[in-house]
């Protein structure tokens, strides 16, 4: 009998929102300033880039934003979605879940000046990626799921198997930024120090003078990417953010 009472006190004290409630913030989050980027219902807030509503390839499926990546559509079905409002200092969660050997990616400090036709000309991306096939970015140390795409690699490979939701943050705070996939810390950095300078030279984006310049900016949930076996889909859920002020 006591054993009884006790777990229906249990049940009783239970918050309002439990942590793994889709597209809610825990009592904890909220207390913490958290609030939600993604509704589960509508796209209000977000928009495809450089567009005024979204993309034909973006949907709202069971309380997730999905892409249907259609290989034959034209860029403005699948661009990029981003935020309606720039972010500088924050804290980022959300989930994501892919079909097989899909590939996408999600950006931060984006410029959605109209000189620029795609968002990784100024935001660095948090890679996401089905670990087992997607090629060649699964076996290509800078390019799989948790790296800051093509400057640094995770020091392990935690993907859960593709069709199953993954947990990742991304924290900008003056600079200092972290990426934490399923729990596990990925990245540790600094930007714009004389050592993320020497970095960024030695890869692609030497060539775009913009890139990872903006102190503020769009988050941004990729589309363009191609990889993948038809049909491709990618779905993204429990948006939350802070700002860090």
């Amino acid at each position: 009998m006591l054993r009884h009472a006790f777990v229906l006190a249990c049940l009783v004290a239970l918050p309002a929102y439990a942590a793994d409630t889709p597209n809610t913030l825990s009592d904890a989050e909220r207390s913490d300033g958290f609030k939600l980027l993604f509704d589960g219902k509508t796209f209000n807030g977000w928009h495809s880039f450089q567009q005024k509503g979204t993309g034909k390839d973006w949907s709202i499926a069971d309380g997730a934003i999905r892409l249907d990546r259609d290989l034959k559509a034209p860029d403005a079905d699948f661009a990029d979605l981003v935020t309606d409002a720039e972010y500088e200092n924050f804290h980022l969660k959300l989930e994501w879940k892919m079909t097989p050997c899909a590939d996408a990616g999600v950006m931060f400090n984006v410029s959605e000046a109209p000189k620029y036709k795609y968002t990784w000309q100024t935001g660095p991306e948090m890679q996401i990626a089905d670990l087992v096939c997607t090629k060649p970015d699964s076996y290509t140390l800078y390019e799989r799921s948790g790296d800051l795409f093509d400057l640094i690699s995770s020091d392990i490979e935690n993907v859960h198997e593709n069709g199953n939701w993954n947990q990742i943050e991304i924290i900008v705070d003056h600079g200092h930024v972290q990426f934490f996939q399923n729990g596990h810390k990925t990245v540790d950095t600094t930007m714009w120090t004389p050592e993320w300078k020497a970095m960024v030279s030695k890869t692609k984006f030497a060539k775009m003078p913009d890139f990872a310049k903006f102190q503020r900016g769009h988050i941004s949930l990729q589309g363009g990417e191609d990889k993948g076996k038809p049909p491709i889909q990618i779905w993204f859920r429990s948006i939350r953010i802070k700002d860090l002020g």
